[in-house]
């Protein structure tokens, strides 16, 4: 399984050509699997981008998250007591952005790689991601 950052899974449906050959071959794979997921604070991400209209969608907000789920097959993995912990455990270095810990979090809590384009994150030496 491999998780995946909140602008991978928008580029992955909205402008597939902005993902590198890597994550866009990872993706194929773990599609192909069944295995490809989002942590929980990406749904929070997701909605405030059609809120704000950075996304288009059909219906309301709640419908098009689920028509982004639905139609990639990527499962949800909620926030647990140890990614709480986890996201704050991480170095001055790493983002402070409560969405990228979270998430960067949820990749060590399942001992997933983590697809980004953040290069902090990419330079993290806790986390497991490809670009």
């Amino acid at each position: 399984m491999i998780l995946l950052d909140t602008h991978v899974l928008v580029w992955m449906v909205t402008d597939p050509k902005r993902l590198s050959r890597t994550a866009d071959r990872e993706i194929h794979k773990a599609q192909r699997d069944r295995s490809c997921a989002i942590a929980s604070i990406s749904l929070w991400e997701l909605a405030q981008m059609f809120h704000n209209h950075d996304l288009r969608g059909v219906g309301s907000i709640e419908n098009s998250i689920r028509d982004i789920l639905e139609d990639t097959g990527v499962k949800v993995l909620e926030i647990t007591p140890e990614i709480a912990d986890l996201s704050m455990a991480f170095p001055e270095t790493y983002p402070k952005d409560p969405s990228d810990r979270l998430i960067g979090a949820t990749a060590r809590a399942y001992g997933l790689t983590l697809l980004t384009r953040d290069e902090r994150i990419l330079s993290s030496p806790l986390i497991r991601a490809l670009w």
